[in-house]
């Protein structure tokens, strides 16, 4: 049985607070929050206590920690666990700065305790079967690579003046799955964006909508859409053009119910926001992570990727400012 803190009981913390509660081979042992309140409810929800980040640290009998506080935060606590000998999943990104987030990847390099990057889209199931179908050369080798990723409706300019940006905050799932499905990183970025959903996202200092190119050194190429506003759902979707063939993942829609009449065919909208469409995702994350600890396996999705994915994220924002291609160096 795997013992786990919880450090952050915000939205996505109660998310994990439901896997790590509800998993047959793992226990919430304490929740921790700088609002001890907040923390003290979730804790009480998953028949779990609240317990100061110092106390679930030096506490010998967790195994693990599940990082899920503000993305400033996140480098010091990965060290700080990984220090106190606990295992490590933490939600993306590893921190908003590059040169930080190297740093961290030095030191828990020479520690040697797993740590895990939260990019929970690698475990859809949707997702994961293009990569199945890719390992198995059912394709042969891939050549373009086309992710969507549009939000329903953006956030507010408060969340987005401490968010890191477009490209770290949003597109860096994007960067991570170009990775996992390519199989290796860019040489070189090449990002548009601009703030044509709200202006005020633009007043800020960052885009809402943007179009980054990646180009790999054997001539390959992956092109990522995001926007800040579909307002049909969250649009999800990949296509990957291969030698052999075509691999392609559509939206998860509310129902699979269709209307055929004689005015044309309708269907559902795609489900509305990362919540209701990655809720098997995450569930399927945290069981990978508690096999990788337990049965001594490799962790599936790496500190070092993490790391990769924010060099992009990187790269694209410095792109995006120059309008020119930014080699990127990881």
């Amino acid at each position: 049985m795997l013992k786990v803190g919880l450090l952050g009981a915000g939205r996505i913390g109660r998310v994990h607070a439901v896997n790590i509660a509800g998993h047959a081979r793992s226990q919430l042992a304490a929740v921790s929050d700088v609002n001890e309140e907040v923390a003290r409810q979730l804790a009480a929800a998953h028949n779990s206590t609240y317990a100061h980040l110092d106390d679930i640290l030096n506490d010998d009998s967790i195994d693990a920690v599940l990082i899920a506080t503000s993305t400033d935060t996140h480098s010091d606590l990965i060290e700080q666990a990984t220090a106190a000998g606990k295992a490590v999943l933490c939600e993306k990104p590893v921190d908003l700065s590059l040169k930080r987030a190297q740093a961290c990847l030095d030191v828990v390099s020479k520690i040697g305790v797993p740590v895990m990057i939260g990019f929970n889209r690698r475990f859809d199931p949707n997702f994961a079967a293009i990569k199945a179908s890719v390992v198995a050369g059912e394709v042969g080798k891939p050549e373009l690579l086309s992710i969507t990723s549009f939000d329903p409706a953006p956030p507010p300019v408060s969340y987005i003046k401490v968010s890191g940006g477009l490209f770290r905050d949003m597109m860096i799932h994007d960067f991570d799955m170009a990775n996992f499905l390519m199989g290796e990183t860019p040489k070189a970025v090449h990002a548009v964006g601009t703030s044509i959903v709200d202006p005020e996202i633009g007043k800020a200092g960052d885009v809402d909508t943007a179009v980054v190119t990646l180009s790999y050194a054997d001539g390959r190429i992956a092109v990522i859409k995001n926007s800040r506003r579909a307002v049909y759902g969250y649009d999800q979707r990949v296509e990957l053009l291969g030698s052999d063939g075509l691999l392609s993942a559509g939206n998860v829609l509310e129902n699979t119910v269709s209307k055929a009449t004689k005015q044309g065919v309708t269907s559902a909208k795609p489900e509305f926001f990362f919540l209701e469409r990655y809720m098997r995702a995450y569930a399927a994350e945290w069981d990978a992570f508690v096999s990788a600890i337990l049965d001594g396996a490799t962790v599936p999705v790496t500190l070092r990727d993490g790391v990769a994915a924010l060099a992009l994220a990187e790269a694209a924002t410095q792109s995006a400012r120059s309008g020119q291609p930014v080699a990127v160096s990881f």
